[in-house]
């Protein structure tokens, strides 16, 4: 028997949210993102912006919760690697 649908969705938003985190914190270390694309996170940004809308109208906390911390997590992402790139650039 599976759990409650709320816990199932709280667990698994848990699960892919916080698997983000090992990327920030490697871009954080490295000091740079060379290796992550630019497009594929303003539009996965994009796409968890829209879920984080989605979860909202209809009050669904586990899709709005994880949404709104992985959207978070990969605008981190996207930030460090401009501002690294921006810091690194030859003048």
């Amino acid at each position: 028997m599976l759990p409650d649908p709320e816990l199932l969705g709280f667990i698994a938003a848990f699960c892919t949210t916080f698997a983000f985190v090992p990327q920030v914190l490697l871009v954080w270390r490295q000091r740079h993102a060379d290796g992550i694309s630019t497009g594929m996170y303003l539009f996965f940004s994009f796409g968890v912006f829209l879920w984080l809308l989605y979860g909202l109208q209809l009050q669904a906390w586990p899709v709005v919760l994880a949404n709104g911390i992985t959207l978070l997590l990969a605008l981190c992402v996207l930030a460090m690697k401009w501002h690294f790139a921006r810091r690194c650039a030859p003048r």
